[in-house]
């Protein structure tokens, strides 16, 4: 059963692809920004922007597992990428991910990011309802 509820607002232009607003009840997590990673720590798809949003969403499943949660329970994504142009390619590997309602977003394109390799990081919040 989902939780989150996603308020449409007045007076403010839909989003598109993500919601302005989700809002629920349960446990706060919050997820640091991930990169394309594979387990031994080398960098995946180095050049591509999909395959490193593949690893990093993967990445991102992985880390909310952990904690028992799933995509479902994501409210918030922060993308930071090297270059805006690599959104579009970002969004597909992320509807595959979250097919549903889209959580609150933003996006920023940086300068760089902690390595050369790294063309984009997903930081990920939640939240998570505990039955007793």
């Amino acid at each position: 059963m989902r939780e989150l509820e996603y308020p449409q607002v007045a007076g403010v232009a839909p989003g598109n692809g993500y919601s302005h607003v989700v809002t629920g009840t349960g446990q706060w997590v919050a997820i640091s920004g991930q990169v394309a990673l594979d387990p031994a720590g080398a960098f995946v798809g180095i050049g591509d922007p999909a395959a490193q949003a593949e690893q990093v969403f993967a990445n991102l499943q992985r880390c909310l597992a952990t904690v028992g949660a799933s995509f479902e329970h994501v409210v918030k994504l922060t993308y930071y990428v090297t270059d805006i142009g690599f959104l579009p390619a970002v969004r597909a590997v992320r509807d595959q991910y979250i097919p549903g309602p889209k959580p609150a977003s933003t996006a920023l394109q940086v300068a760089a990011l902690f390595s050369p390799d790294a063309l984009l990081e997903i930081e990920a919040y939640a939240v998570i309802q505990r039955t007793a």
